[in-house]
């Protein structure tokens, strides 16, 4: 866990880099795009628009969910720039998490003021 903690750690402080160079408006695309980016130039490992596939009556499907950012393959990054965050969205990663198996997820929204209100972190 301590790992992953670090890693989230380094994420977050990137998207705070982001925020604060670009600010609150733009599409979620540019916010990912930036993101990924730094993350890369900090020597990790990311995967944009992964796809995540379902297991149903024990056959792997691909339909169509995509993770936004997979860093070093153990953190799910989901992003968002929307007014107002609504439940649908924690429960979205959560679901992410529980296909994948993973056990930490980050939702960042960036279209607000203040980063530090953009941030949920769910650990499974």
């Amino acid at each position: 866990m301590e790992t992953l903690n670090l890693i989230s750690y380094d994420i977050i402080g990137a998207a705070y880099k982001v925020h604060s160079a670009l600010g609150p408006g733009l599409l979620e695309s540019a916010y990912e795009v930036c993101l990924e980016y730094e993350l890369i130039k900090m020597g990790y490992k990311v995967e944009r628009q992964k796809p995540l596939s379902i297991i149903y009556d024990e056959i792997e499907l691909d339909a169509g969910y995509r993770i936004d950012l997979l860093v070093e393959d153990c953190v799910i990054v989901e992003l968002k720039a929307v007014i107002e965050m609504i439940p649908l969205y924690k429960a979205q990663l959560i679901t992410y998490l529980k296909l994948s198996e993973l056990q930490l997820g980050l939702l960042l929204n960036f279209n607000v003021t203040d980063m530090k209100k953009g941030i949920t972190r769910i650990v499974m």
